[in-house]
């Protein structure tokens, strides 16, 4: 076997943890990813494209240091992926000596949204309210009942509060970190992610245009070392104006 072929140079941004790099490999058969059934594994790969000179394999790191590509490719055939050249690659991190690491995510069950049970009491406050309006018009024809013309809460109403405290920096890390594990959980049951791997299911939501702006948001509040530019929070809640205030439970709030 070959040794290593391809140091990534740690002044290169591509090189370092979560960046996107390109590796062309060479094996005796084709290959293929590796299912991500494992959050630990320290490579991801993106794509595997046949060339000329063997397989470009486009991948990303989310540990530096020495891995083995073995790893994270296999043998489209089905055998025992030998022969792999180069073995290795190295990934840097853009991250000071000492840097505290982001916690782990977790894969979390998403709040309670809606129920049979909510949907009862609902219909019979409404029947009740009919029925009190319905004697009121015998009793006191000549009352007036005023109809109010307020526009109805919204889940962007709720989260305005929150998202400013974060952007201000008053918001508790514990706060923001529930807030960003319950706004997760939710779109990732909205968008049918609840069976994908929380990374594949993370990576999807950041690319989704209502889910991904406030969520990268969050975030960048809650893991990044430095302050981040002034944030439009009426953009970042715009796809929430269209959500009513209980699609959610947002954390500390009481119903």
């Amino acid at each position: 076997m070959t040794p290593l072929l391809l140091l990534v140079l740690a002044a290169d941004p591509a090189a370092s943890v979560g960046r996107s790099l390109t590796v062309v490999v060479t094996a005796p058969a084709a290959v293929e990813a590796r299912p991500l059934d494992d959050r630990r594994r320290p490579l991801v790969v993106q794509s595997v494209v046949a060339t000329a000179g063997g397989f470009a394999v486009t991948l990303y790191g989310l540990d530096p240091g020495k891995h083995p590509l073995a790893d994270a490719l296999r043998r489209a055939d089905g055998q025992p992926l030998t022969g792999l050249s180069p073995e290795f690659v190295e990934i840097t991190s853009g991250l000071p000596a000492g840097q505290v690491r982001p916690a782990e995510l977790l894969a979390e069950p998403g709040p309670r949204i809606g129920g049979y049970r909510r949907l009862l009491i609902a219909l019979g406050v409404l029947w009740g309210v009919g029925l009190l309006a319905l004697f009121a018009s015998f009793f006191f024809p000549r009352r007036r009942i005023a109809v109010s013309s307020d526009k109805p809460v919204t889940l962007a109403d709720l989260l305005r509060p929150l998202v400013a405290g974060a952007a201000a920096g008053t918001l508790k890390r514990e706060e923001l970190a529930a807030l960003e594990r319950t706004l997760f959980a939710y779109w990732r049951g909205r968008l049918g992610l609840n069976a994908a791997n929380p990374y594949a299911a993370l990576r999807t939501l950041h690319a989704d245009p209502k889910a991904g702006p406030l969520l990268s948001q969050l975030e960048a509040w809650l893991h990044q070392p430095t302050p981040t530019p002034p944030a439009d929070i009426g953009a970042l809640l715009a796809p929430y104006r269209e959500l009513p205030a209980d699609a959610v439970d947002l954390p500390g709030e009481r119903r």
